[in-house]
């Protein structure tokens, strides 16, 4: 005995069953209304939306013998039985793209366009699915009857990945109108296999339905299909753990339970509970997912946000966790699960055990962070709390867990500027600056820092120096201060060497830099950089990455802060973002 699955039992024969998707259902009905139907349609959006659904309508309602007043087709009689169930039909044609991508095939329907349709009175609706597997040939075959065609023939395009036919065929998007298609809301996906239970005679709690909603992603057949797949390794009514069995999903417990441990700094249990999810058969794919999904709610509700993903249990427990967490150690957590396949890395490797630990072990050292703000604080660059003697005192530890605030706190203090964590590190990978203390109100101090500082504003056209003399001066820089001599850097074998060299040429630069950092004199000592060749390949530029730019980035903050400089240089601290 045959069974129809419940995606199609349930496919919606009207606009206004349509969930989600008012916006393009409405414009159709009223075009049909109206007999204002365009000749060519562009449908976009994720798969299991209602794309090819709605273009099936849309043939009901143009070939309906029983359209209502309101552009809506009756749904029942034999024209409309046989567009919605996808039989055989003389004038709706449904072709899939993937399999039928070529030229000739685009040669072949462009020719059978061409004939009128069945009756009169009646359209030829031409539906094509996964239309962006079309090659560029096989659309160039079709853009002339795509502009001008046959009278009452409506084509109608599906695609998940719109992008690829503006790469292929541009002219293609102008000569349709195009329509995107929404992601299904959570609360529609549950309203719906709400009434689908219903009709079916089963009933289930909300509970049991909310992890198929997550699952689903939006696509309202993806909810259907999973659906119908618990129902049928259930007997009687489903519940949440029949449906988390089924489809393999991971308690929304597990993750409270990752997150206590931590907030309590238990990295060695760590590799307990990864062993514990693998015995007990749980795909570490499905847990990184939901790992994501969970941290993203419990960030969204640190910030004040409503969270209709959990369940009003896992929200009561997840709020009593939260406190212990500020809204920066969330977001860091947050993004180093997205980068952890951020190129499929952690999907293609054999050892995705060893991979999840390493990211939990990380989680648990969120302690090992702190704002730089409290280091400047500590520094007495924060103001107001550093006590009358002047002196530097050291940062208390931060609380576990946070980054600006304490647990017994609620929330952290929002910071007046954007947080940048700055990481304990071993002293190799430190950049070092040699800075001296910055100078003080009374008298200014010849220090690395207020000559490097000095040299770039000279380099940048400074007053005292000729005009145009920037990028000359750009390619030099300042490498040490001792007592009151400044020593430059120019690469070996620059074409400016000679002339900076000059007495009368040093002795410029030198009271130039010197007005800028406002001492009364100073020394220039010009010495070549052997590492820096003019010319060379070897002393070429090296290659511009994203870590070489972020280098260089927070180098130049270290050397335009004089307090920030003196905590890398004592703490022997590494700054990250």
């Amino acid at each position: 005995m045959s069974r129809t699955a419940l995606a199609r039992t349930y496919r919606p024969r009207r606009f206004s069953e349509v969930a989600a998707q008012a916006h393009v259902s409405e414009t159709l009905r009223s075009a049909v209304q109206r007999d204002r139907v365009a000749h060519a349609y562009l449908f976009c959006g994720p798969r299991g939306v209602g794309k090819t659904t709605l273009a099936r309508v849309l043939a009901m309602s143009l070939n309906c013998d029983n359209r209502g007043e309101d552009g809506e087709p009756c749904g029942s009689c034999e024209s409309c039985e046989r567009i919605w169930s996808g039989r055989t039909s003389l004038d709706v044609i449904e072709i899939d793209a993937a399999s039928n991508r070529g030229v000739d095939d685009a040669r072949d329907l462009r020719e059978r366009a061409m004939y009128a349709p069945s009756e009169e009175g009646r359209h030829k609706i031409y539906i094509i699915d996964e239309a962006h597997m079309l090659t560029r040939e096989a659309w160039n075959a079709l853009l002339k009857i795509l502009e001008e065609p046959p009278p009452r023939v409506i084509f109608v395009f599906a695609t998940t990945e719109p992008q690829k036919i503006q790469q292929a065929a541009p002219p293609i998007l102008s000569r349709c109108q195009r329509f995107d298609f929404r992601r299904v809301a959570t609360a529609d996906l549950l309203a719906r296999m709400g009434e689908v239970l219903e009709r079916e005679g089963v009933e289930a709690p909300e509970e049991a339905l909310l992890p198929i909603a997550r699952k689903a992603d939006g696509g309202m057949r993806d909810a259907l299909s999973l659906l119908d797949q618990v129902l049928s390794f259930t007997e009687g009514d489903p519940t949440t753990a029949d449906v988390r069995r089924v489809l393999g999903l991971v308690e929304d417990q597990r993750y409270l339970e990752l997150l206590r441990m931590v907030a309590e700094r238990r990295a060695g249990d760590v590799f307990g509970f990864v062993g514990e999810l693998l015995e007990e058969g749980y795909d570490l794919a499905e847990f990184y997912r939901g790992l994501a999904d969970f941290l993203r709610s419990a960030l969204s509700i640190r910030l004040g946000g409503d969270e209709d993903a959990l369940t009003a249990d896992v929200r009561g427990a997840l709020n009593a966790l939260l406190p212990a967490f500020s809204p920066g150690d969330l977001l860091r957590m947050l993004a180093a699960v997205t980068e952890l396949d951020a190129d499929g890395r952690f999907r293609k490797s054999p050892q995705q055990r060893l991979l999840i630990e390493v990211l939990l072990l990380r989680f648990t050292y969120l302690d090992r962070t702190v704002e730089l703000e409290e280091v400047l604080r500590a520094l007495g660059g924060g103001g107001s709390d550093g006590g009358g003697n002047g002196g530097v005192s050291a940062p208390a530890p931060p609380a576990p867990g946070t980054g600006s605030g304490s647990p017994s706190q609620g929330a952290p203090s929002a910071p007046t500027a954007p947080a940048r964590p700055v990481r304990k590190s071993p002293p190799q990978k430190a950049p070092r600056a040699e800075a001296a203390p910055a100078a003080s109100s009374s008298s200014a101090e010849l220090t690395l820092t207020t000559a490097r500082r000095g040299w770039k504003v000279l380099s940048a056209g400074g007053q005292g120096l000729p005009p145009g003399s920037g990028p000359f001066l750009r390619t030099m820089s300042v490498a040490a201060v001792e007592g009151s001599e400044v020593k430059l850097s120019i690469p070996a074998g620059s074409p400016f060497l000679e002339r900076v060299r000059e007495p009368s040429v040093r002795k410029r630069l030198a009271s130039a830099l010197a007005d800028q950092v406002g001492v009364e004199r100073l020394d220039l000592e010009i010495r070549e950089d052997a590492d820096r060749v003019a010319g060379s390949d070897e002393g070429a530029p090296r290659r511009i990455t994203d870590e070489s730019a972020r280098e260089d980035r927070l180098r130049r903050m270290v050397e335009d802060e004089p307090i920030l400089a003196e905590a890398v240089r004592s703490w022997d601290l590494e700054l990250i973002e």
